[in-house]
């Protein structure tokens, strides 16, 4: 059976990649990448700002849209220099892709969300499913938002909902921007570009993290899992590994000698301080048996391999 798959964001740091594994597995006409931008990507795509209310209900019935991927949002520290836009890129438009998915039937709606719902706290270490959130940008708090009206509409509507909470994403495919964990990728680049990283965040600053390829399964994994596993739709925790700047850097140096590191940390440390280090993720190994294929130690070899630099 054909599904028509509508994802928010398709030029993101996720989207870019998502889109074509979602067109890989339904069709290449089957999947609508939309943006604010026009991409260079084969197959359906639409401009679309997600605060448009009606150009998204215009787009969900031009294509008879089966499933959402809201992708679009503002990252972490980018957030906090625009708040209102974050709120209603983040979560009135996902307020309204709920409204819109009871009132055209759609079956089924994908929300990110993120390691940023966590506060000061929210225990670091082994962080459970269900646990104290307060959290402390403009990120997390619409992500919480959003987690808590997709277990409502679940509840409700009985909408199936389903959402990821992400920790830091590492790729090779595109280079992230705004968020607090992207010294994850910069990094990589200084190695093979300029042979030096000057590190935003102090070195023994733990986050989780997880490889693009891990976080694509993620997503169609929980995607295609029966309905019936699906115990909450709220953002299950995921986590790949956890990782310090000194230890990435540690395993990079290895494989590049000479590669140099200093650190200046700026207001992005006061926001990883606020997360947490290690992810309890045994919600989604039991339910819908994710299970990460990359540690830290394959994630930095496949970087290096892919990475293209002028």
């Amino acid at each position: 059976m054909s599904r028509s798959i509508l994802v928010t964001g398709s030029g993101g740091q996720i989207g870019t990649v998502l889109v074509k594994k979602l067109r890989e597995k339904y069709g290449n006409d089957n999947v609508i990448a939309t943006d604010l931008r026009e991409l260079d990507l084969a197959g359906p795509q639409e401009i679309l700002d997600v605060t448009d209310v009606a150009r998204l209900e215009e787009l969900i019935v031009k294509y008879k849209v089966d499933e959402v991927y809201h992708l679009a949002a503002l990252l972490s520290s980018k957030g906090e220099q625009n708040i209102n836009l974050t709120w209603k890129i983040n979560f009135e438009a996902y307020k309204a892709i709920l409204e819109l998915a009871v009132k055209y039937k759609i079956d089924k709606v994908f929300f990110p969300s993120t390691i940023g719902i966590y506060g000061s706290t929210t225990p670091k270490q082994d962080t459970p499913q269900h646990s104290v959130f307060e959290p402390e940008t403009i990120y997390g708090i619409s992500k919480f938002t959003g987690e808590l009206w997709s277990e409502y509409y679940r509840n409700r509507y009985n909408l199936d909902v389903r959402s990821l909470r992400f920790p830091g994403v590492i790729s090779h495919e595109v280079i992230p921007s705004g968020g607090t964990t992207d010294f994850s990728v910069e990094m990589f680049y200084a190695a093979l570009q300029t042979g030096h990283y000057q590190c935003y965040l102090e070195a023994d600053t733990m986050l989780p993290m997880i490889y693009m390829d891990d976080t694509i399964k993620a997503i169609m994994d929980l995607m295609a899992a029966p309905e019936e596993d699906i115990s909450l739709s709220l953002g299950y925790n995921l986590s790949g590994f956890s990782v310090t700047p000194l230890q990435l850097y540690n395993e990079i140096v290895k494989r590049i000698p000479g590669f140099t590191i200093s650190y200046d940390p700026d207001d992005r440390q006061k926001i990883a301080d606020s997360w947490s280090e290690t992810i309890d993720d045994s919600r989604a190994r039991s339910d819908w048996q994710w299970k990460p294929d990359y540690d830290l130690k394959n994630t930095v070899d496949v970087m290096l391999a892919n990475i293209k630099v002028s």
